[in-house]
């Protein structure tokens, strides 16, 4: 990939790779590969689907307490928080992994452990992120080197499905102190995610009167016909591949089998889309429901007897947002990923996606994701697996994307 890095970040970055202190820290990251295996199979055992992180927000904010950070707490929407503080003349800088997971409480009974590979719902994603962070800090700690900014560390509530970012969303809201934020999505030191995707998620509803289904024939509109309508008419959408932008009709409701010989009086679909244009997103959005107010009109038309009625329930909001590739905290990013990737030649940017520092770009906050690569390990799966080679790579690479990010007293200035 043919990349250049501006001066400025280059000098930094090799200035932080050429301290004893530094060196020490990387050092100590890698020899610290079984406790944060450990601490990652532990926190894996303490289950927490999203909008139920309690308990696990509560043992990651002990041991944010455990390596001396200041104000730990969880705090009002189930985030565990702590900082480190630095001499207040540079940036303030949050790094975060989130809580949650997908699973629902019980799918998880045990970590295997087979030939070098650990096996259990959320293993990786981001139970895994949650324990990087905690060894990236004890290498901080270990290096006894102090930032110019204070570090906010973070496990975020409500990343997954209809938490949609929420946790990382309220702390951003609350600290408007924030001016960088690094994100851990992950387990891998290849993928560097810098933009936005704009997601929405909506259920929409469809009502008419309901009857029989052979006595009222001819007498009254098909709430459900009109979701069948509106769902086809979606089907037929065209949208661009750059900037990437989707759509999917993901559930479809109406009836029972009680009712099996009955016109619905209620038909619901429930839908997201997304885009890295904001503006493609919000065409989308106005494309779909006038197709939706389209497909109501036809039902009620072929019918002529009664009015069929629409309304909606917004699950998820999260604008698009762009960052230039070469903000220097994306320049940043790849030169710790390449010094830490096992295969230098295989770091990539991600452009979009659905990970917490959305929310940071979407907001003008410079930011960066990490934790992308390898994706055959079945995240999101019952299966899913993490291999443990060269644990130590990731936490590493978070370690001087802290240090580039917060500065360092008397020897480095903040990237930012």
């Amino acid at each position: 990939m043919d990349y250049q890095v501006s001066e400025k970040v280059k000098d930094t970055f090799y200035k932080l790779l050429s301290m004893p202190e530094v060196k020490k820290a990387l050092s100590y990251i890698q020899a610290d590969a079984p406790k944060s295996i450990e601490e990652q199979k532990k926190l894996t055992l303490i289950e927490a689907p999203t909008f139920f992180e309690d308990e696990r927000a509560e043992a990651y904010a002990e041991k944010l307490k455990a390596l001396g950070l200041s104000d730990v707490h969880v705090d009002e929407f189930k985030n565990a928080v702590g900082v480190l503080k630095g001499n207040g003349s540079g940036p303030v800088i949050m790094v975060e992994a989130h809580l949650d997971t997908v699973f629902p409480k019980g799918s998880v009974k045990e970590v295997v452990e087979k030939d070098g590979v650990l096996y259990a719902p959320g293993i990786v994603d981001d139970t895994r992120g949650l324990a990087v962070v905690l060894s990236a800090l004890r290498g901080l700690k270990e290096s006894g080197l102090s930032t110019l900014g204070d570090i906010y560390f973070v496990g975020t509530a409500r990343e997954e499905g209809m938490g949609a970012l929420g946790g990382m969303e309220d702390f951003l809201k609350t600290h408007p102190e924030l001016n960088g934020t690094i994100s851990v999505d992950g387990a891998w030191t290849e993928g560097i995610t810098f933009e936005a995707t704009g997601i929405q998620t909506y259920a929409v509803n469809f009502y008419g009167i309901g009857g029989h289904a052979y006595g009222a024939f001819g007498q009254m509109a098909n709430p459900l016909h009109a979701a069948a309508r509106a769902v086809a008419k979606i089907a037929d959408f065209q949208v661009p591949a750059s900037p990437r932008t989707t759509f999917c009709v993901s559930n479809f409701h109406a009836g029972n089998d009680a009712g099996i010989h009955a016109i619905v009086p209620k038909a619901t679909i429930k839908f997201n889309f997304r885009s890295n244009s904001e503006e493609e997103l919000m065409k989308l959005k106005k494309r779909i429901f006038d197709a939706i107010q389209e497909a109501c009109d036809e039902e009620t038309a072929r019918w002529g007897k009664d009015t069929i009625t629409w309304d909606y329930e917004h699950y998820c909001d999260i604008h698009a947002g762009n960052q230039d590739i070469h903000a220097p905290i994306v320049e940043a990013a790849y030169l710790a990923a390449k010094k830490c990737s096992e295969d230098p030649e295989k770091v990539y940017f991600s452009q979009g996606g659905s990970v917490n520092g959305n929310r940071s770009v979407a907001r003008g906050i410079p930011a960066v994701t990490l934790g992308g690569g390898l994706t055959d390990t079945k995240c999101h799966n019952l299966e899913e697996f993490y291999p443990m080679k060269d644990s130590w790579r990731l936490p590493q690479e978070v370690l001087l994307m802290i240090l580039m990010a917060a500065g360092v007293e008397g020897r480095t200035d903040s990237i930012l």
